[in-house]
């Protein structure tokens, strides 16, 4: 019986957050956080589902030894409304893997993105290096708002190697 490699996922949190998926150091896919949209009085919202979630982690609960999340904060400047619906993403990403046991490591986007050599680069420079990185999976990362994606497998990618699971 061939033994399964491990795997590992990257989080980039938020409603338009993203989810790598790598087994050992090959990306598997990358795809963008399941949301749905709701109503509250005459707005429309778009929310992470907790349901699809879960079922996305699932998928790979057998083989799955860590999932990095972005140790997200709030920042100067952001509205109130726009920080509470990010910092509910982030909670709900952390209690999903939380209630799911699966391992969890925090990292804060500074440490990854300087340690990818980041720090400062705006979201294209992180889609170039993730096509770079994976070039049979750059058809991925073409779109801009693909920039969760890229973000996430560099996430995962930055964790294995300085944190890695098993």
């Amino acid at each position: 019986m061939a033994q399964m490699k491990t795997r590992t996922m990257g989080i980039d949190p938020g409603v338009s957050g993203a989810i790598a998926i790598f087994e050992g150091a090959d990306l598997l896919d990358a795809f963008d956080v399941p949301v749905v949209e709701t109503q509250s009085g005459k707005k429309k919202k778009r929310r992470i589902s907790p349901e699809m979630l879960v079922a996305e982690i699932e998928e790979h609960i057998g083989c799955l030894a860590r999932v990095y999340i972005e140790d997200v904060h709030a920042m100067p400047g952001q509205g109130v409304t726009s920080m509470f619906a990010f910092g509910e993403a982030a909670g709900l990403i952390r209690g999903v893997c939380a209630g799911l046991k699966v391992p969890v490591c925090l990292i804060s986007p500074i440490t990854w993105k300087r340690g990818m050599r980041l720090q400062g680069a705006g979201k294209d420079a992180s889609r170039a290096m993730a096509a770079r990185m994976w070039p049979e999976k750059a058809s991925l990362f073409k779109r801009q708002r693909d920039d969760g994606r890229a973000e996430a497998a560099l996430l995962a990618h930055y964790g294995q190697m300085h944190n890695p699971a098993g």
